[in-house]
């Protein structure tokens, strides 16, 4: 009933100004009702089907590959690679020269650092270097993070490394709509993409809608998961189709919202999204309203949505597995304090992995991993609603 009457108010306002009412489903789809579950893994894979068979120059290498693919689409397009990182990425970075859109497959970004020179110098640099002459539509995806009990050298976080360099577009999704809308935008993408995944939500399932499982579905990259609401002003719809021109629309827009809150942001992405939905949960038993901000893309950051957060709530908690020390909460913290510092009632919280390598034993990760009741303590440090020590003796 919402969405009819969303579509029915705003399409009088675009007719008296020429602007087609069909626009406005594009904004209104968050609305539809869930159509069925489909895990993490599911997604990635008819993700990549579905853009392999749309698109002959989309081609899949590396290891590990994805199920099924190899037998539909032939050894030609489908290259189960030993495990030789520098080799494989080198030949798909030459490839996407060429003007195919390569997918490489790493089976954990922790074995990617053999690729790194690929990655930084060969494709996040060539568009720039050759002038715009030259562009490098690839792709490189795997798990990144922790695990559970691979010890250090297979459990680190590489966000803040891909996205401190210019050239590099970094995405990390938490649910199966993220996975499938984001590797969709990401293969579509003329740009270099790191598509950072989470190991342990592969197995995950999310509930999807019926526009999700459209074969036409992307996420826009650069755009985090909160709901935004500007009124009387000329804005995009965030369309699912990321190659077709959307039309501004005047009045309300519509997105989609990990959830709402209005007295602490708390902001995250892959694993650590569903840490701080729960942490959510559990503050509001308490009073405290948190908004969760599932930030999707970390190159480009959605700073403007992080922004228009904060000078809603007053108050900022960042959540990481990375390391603390520049690490995407440091970017975050360092954006909201240029643009919104004077909207802050109380210092920043920012939480993020211990600062050493992963411990391989149970009990020492998970101290050296952030915890609900992390997210729920500096909650409420940043509401001021922590006991004091002193008190609590």
């Amino acid at each position: 009933m919402f969405r009819i009457l969303t579509q029915r108010v705003l399409g009088q306002s675009l007719l008296q100004q020429g602007i087609r009412p069909g626009a406005v489903a594009s904004a209104s789809r968050c609305f539809a009702s869930a159509a069925k579950d489909l895990t993490v893994r599911e997604a990635l894979n008819s993700a990549l089907n579905e853009e392999m068979s749309a698109d002959p120059r989309v081609l899949l290498m590396g290891e590990e590959i994805t199920k099924g693919l190899l037998d539909k689409y032939g050894p030609d397009r489908v290259l189960d690679t030993p495990i030789t990182e520098a080799g494989f990425t080198g030949i798909a970075v030459g490839a996407a020269y060429h003007g195919l859109r390569p997918v490489v497959e790493f089976m954990t970004f922790n074995f990617a650092m053999q690729a790194i020179d690929h990655i930084i110098n060969s494709a996040a640099k060539t568009y720039y270097m050759s002038a715009g002459q030259i562009s490098v539509p690839i792709v490189f995806r795997g798990p990144n993070g922790a695990a559970a009990g691979v010890g250090a050298q297979h459990s680190q976080c590489y966000a803040s490394w891909y996205a401190s360099c210019p050239g590099l577009k970094v995405l990390a999704p938490y649910s199966s709509e993220d996975a499938r809308g984001l590797l969709k935008a990401a293969i579509r993408d003329p740009d270099p993409v790191v598509f950072l995944e989470n190991e342990l939500l592969y197995g995950e399932a999310f509930p999807v809608s019926a526009e999700v499982l459209d074969s036409n579905f992307a996420l826009p990259i650069g755009k985090a998961k909160v709901m935004v609401w500007t009124s009387y002003s000329s804005v995009f719809v965030a369309c699912c189709n990321v190659h077709c021109n959307c039309l501004p629309i005047y009045g309300f827009l519509f997105q989609q919202i990990e959830r709402e809150g209005k007295d602490v942001t708390i902001t995250a992405f892959s694993k650590m999204v569903g840490f701080a939905l729960k942490a959510a949960e559990i503050l509001d038993k308490e009073g405290i309203s948190a908004e969760v901000i599932n930030l999707r893309s970390i190159r480009p950051l959605d700073r403007a949505a992080i922004n228009a957060s904060v000078r809603k709530t007053n108050r900022l908690v960042t959540v990481e597995e990375g390391f603390p020390q520049h690490g995407v909460g440091a970017e975050i913290c360092t954006s909201v304090v240029e643009e919104s510092f004077g909207y802050l009632d109380a210092p920043v919280e920012r939480i993020a992995g211990a600062d050493v390598p992963m411990p391989y034993a149970a009990n020492l990760e998970r101290l050296a991993l952030p915890q609900v009741e992390d997210i729920v303590r500096a909650a409420k440090r940043a509401c001021y609603r922590s006991v004091p020590m002193a008190a609590a003796v």
